[in-house]
C-alpha cells in the first residue's frame, strides 16, 4: 500500500449513525491504530477520527511518517475488511515505511 486506501469503498449514505454503530466503529478504529503503533517506531505518528458525513459513519486511521506524506485508510461501519484488523495495520505500517523511505531517498538525491 502506498498512499491512501479507501477500504470501505464509496459511501452509500444508507447506514444510520446509531450509538451502537458509533461504538463499534470507534472500537475498531482504536484497535487498528494500536496495532499499527506496535509495528512502527516512535517517529511515526498514528491517529484516527470518526466523521458523520451524509448520515453515514466513517473512520479514518492515518500515519504521519517522519518524512513524506500521510498514509491513511478509511472505513465504514459495515466494512468486511474490519474483520482483519492485523492486516489493515500491517498495510498502513508498510505504506508509511515506504513513504518515509521514498522521502529519505528524494532528500538524499537533492543533497548530492
Amino acid at each position: 500500500m502506498h498512499g491512501n486506501a479507501p477500504y470501505a469503498g464509496p459511501s452509500d449514505g444508507g447506514t444510520e449513525a446509531t450509538p451502537e454503530r458509533r461504538r463499534t466503529l470507534r472500537r475498531d478504529l482504536v484497535s487498528i491504530a494500536a496495532s499499527t503503533r506496535e509495528l512502527l517506531s516512535d517517529e511515526f505518528v498514528v491517529g484516527g477520527e470518526i466523521s458523520d458525513d451524509d448520515g453515514s459513519l466513517r473512520a479514518t486511521v492515518a500515519v504521519q511518517p517522519p518524512a513524506g506524506s500521510v498514509v491513511s485508510a478509511g472505513f465504514e461501519t459495515e466494512s468486511p475488511e474490519l474483520d482483519d484488523i492485523d492486516s489493515i495495520a500491517a498495510d498502513l505500517a508498510a505504506g508509511a515505511v515506504v513513504e518515509a523511505k521514498h522521502a529519505a531517498r528524494d532528500t538524499h538525491r537533492v543533497a548530492r
